[in-house]
């Protein structure tokens, strides 16, 4: 049987970002066909990637430098498994590092460059907490006001909007540990830290973006048919050019991830999710309402998936 891939127009694939990995994540995906791309990604990366996503133990996939190649494979290998059953979602969101998946999904990125600048701005990242120690955390349970309470702070800034009352940070100790100190007095009932690596997408990360933008001048660019929205802005772009400032500009740039799932179009009522997968299913439905959400934790879960 061959199976056509009409474009879906109410459905997005969500590609998950560097906290969505676990150890083992990628054992229930090592029967598909389609594990091929971690071959080829570790090739590209020069990393191996299949004994992250089989082998490795939590301590080592949270690494910055690992964390980001596998799960940018393991989300591919998802997303052809979903091509597999003839779907093809019309839209992409990814979150941070899902924004690479998403790109390679589309076809502006090839398997190949999407790799390589996965593996240059992981190393760079990993690089720039070094030289410049950060943090990050999660406050909880705020609203508007609690949200403009954040904007002026010394040594925090903010570096993801996840939800109408879930940001997170990224700091110095000093930054951070005021808040957690006074995060009630900012109008947030919660107040978390995070196992991560560095400071991300704040200006604690600017000693990352040479390596960045040299590898990104470095790829080349296709075309695409779908939409896919940045975090950068919130909005759906096709152009090459476009993405390739907003990829540069999200290293130190908070992700929008809010205002992204809210410029989907109304027609998009169902949401699937790629491997290492829940982390954006969750937040997407405190954001909006969808009809379905399908999570793809193992192909098992592509049944739920139908035409």
């Amino acid at each position: 049987m061959t199976l056509t891939h009409t474009f879906r127009d109410d459905v997005v694939a969500l590609f998950p970002g560097q906290g969505s990995l676990s150890s083992g994540a990628g054992r229930a995906w090592r029967a598909s066909p389609h594990w091929r791309l971690v071959d080829e990604i570790s090739r590209a990366a020069d990393t191996d990637v299949a004994q992250l996503l089989l082998d490795a133990s939590d301590e080592d996939v949270v690494r910055t430098d690992r964390a980001q190649i596998a799960t940018f494979a393991l989300s591919l290998v998802g997303y052809h498994e979903l091509l597999d059953t003839g779907l093809r979602p019309r839209h992409l969101l990814g979150h941070s590092l899902g924004e690479f998946s998403a790109l390679v999904a589309s076809g502006l990125l090839s398997v190949d460059d999407g790799a390589r600048l996965i593996a240059v701005r992981g190393a760079a990242m990993a690089k720039a907490a070094r030289d410049e120690e950060g943090f990050m955390i999660a406050v909880m349970g705020g609203d508007d006001q609690a949200r403009q309470n954040l904007e002026h702070l010394d040594g925090a800034w903010v570096a993801n909007i996840n939800g109408t009352g879930q940001v997170v940070l990224s700091g110095t100790r000093e930054g951070l540990d005021y808040v957690l100190a006074h995060h009630r007095e900012l109008g947030w009932r919660r107040a978390t830290p995070l196992a991560v690596g560095g400071a991300f997408h704040s200006p604690l990360m600017n000693g990352a973006q040479t390596a960045l933008d040299a590898a990104l001048d470095a790829v080349s660019w296709g075309d695409t048919d779908h939409e896919i929205i940045s975090n950068v802005n919130a909005e759906a772009t096709s152009s090459s050019a476009q993405w390739r400032a907003l990829l540069s500009r999200q290293l130190t740039s908070p992700v929008q991830f809010l205002d992204a799932t809210l410029a989907l179009p109304v027609s998009v009522t169902t949401t699937i999710e790629m491997p290492p997968s829940g982390v954006l299913t969750g937040l997407t439905k405190r954001i909006r309402d969808f009809d379905r959400q399908v999570s793809l934790g193992t192909p098992l879960d592509l049944q739920e998936v139908s035409l």
